[in-house]
């Protein structure tokens, strides 16, 4: 959900309202908003959203290239002295990019220097669908791209990027197709029930670190209350799944060794589609567990 304006409200606008209120959804560049106006009034928000990317595609190919060039670096400069737009601080927040070393940074400037060396614009990606290392993987790849590749792969990008910003813009009947889902349960299958009361921790893995995504309990059918990520793209990246599996064995009239064998049981899993369904449930007795992907 979003905090945003409904479809039936942003249509009634007046042109300079209906522009302020979407001239942030692609960076820099309100002119998009504009484009769109003699199409009011929008029944459905992938109607506005088509129109508005069709815009930018239908766009001469200067306004392209002004479109990317308004965009930040990421992690760069700008966004060390606080000089971004509201929406690409929160965008790099989300993907820990304000939270670097100084040796991350300094890797970042590298890359984004070599980028726009290469190719004359920062580089983009929608830093929403990734984590940290997926960015980084992402910008060893794009390097070897021809200039006319690269070029259509970071528009691309700024689709994805405006479609996410449309969505939380403006609320309507429609939402877009851009969620995914991550989700867990865990089977007692020892005593062939539900697991309840198991503490969950979801965390990213970056090289060593660890970084804090969602924490829960499981309720009375063994699964969190809510997924551990949902109503948002799940970014690509490489996740741990902790199981306080021993706790919970240890809680009950269960024969358990001293200490248990099993304590704390970690899955790490991979995610490469982050408008996917991700299920990754916990099958476990006080000796052994196994585990799946579901959806």
């Amino acid at each position: 959900m979003t905090d945003g304006i409904a479809l039936d409200d942003l249509n009634r606008l007046d042109d300079a309202g209906f522009v302020a209120a979407l001239g942030g959804v692609f960076e820099n560049a309100p002119w998009v908003a504009t484009a769109v106006l003699p199409g009011r009034p929008y029944a459905s928000l992938a109607f506005l959203h088509a129109m508005m990317s069709a815009a930018v595609r239908d766009a001469p190919a200067e306004r392209k290239l002004a479109l990317l060039r308004g965009h930040p670096d990421l992690a760069g400069k700008a966004a060390r002295a606080d000089d971004l737009t509201d929406d690409s601080t929160a965008e790099q927040a989300g993907a820990g990019l304000d939270r670097l070393t100084d040796a991350e940074y300094d890797r970042f400037q590298a890359l984004n220097a070599g980028y726009r060396d290469r190719f004359g614009f920062p580089f983009i990606v929608c830093v929403r669908r990734h984590g940290k290392e997926s960015i980084l993987r992402g910008f060893e790849r794009r390097l070897a791209h021809t200039p006319e590749q690269e070029l259509a792969t970071a528009l691309e990008e700024v689709l994805r990027i405006g479609a996410l910003r449309l969505d939380r813009k403006v609320t309507a009947a429609d939402r877009l197709p851009l969620a995914g889902r991550l989700s867990t349960h865990v089977l007692d299958t020892h005593r062939g029930r539900p697991a309840a009361g198991v503490a969950v921790e979801l965390v990213e893995l970056w090289g060593e670190e660890r970084l804090p995504v969602a924490r829960g309990v499981t309720n009375a059918d063994g699964r969190t209350d809510a997924p551990l990520i949902s109503g948002r793209p799940v970014p690509i990246a490489r996740y741990e799944l902790r199981f306080a599996i021993g706790a919970y064995f240890a809680g009950l009239d269960v024969p358990l060794a001293d200490p248990p064998f099993l304590d704390v049981v970690p899955i790490r899993f991979a995610v490469a589609e982050p408008e996917g369904h991700y299920h990754v449930p916990l099958l476990a007795t006080p000796w052994g567990y196994t585990t799946y992907r579901g959806s």
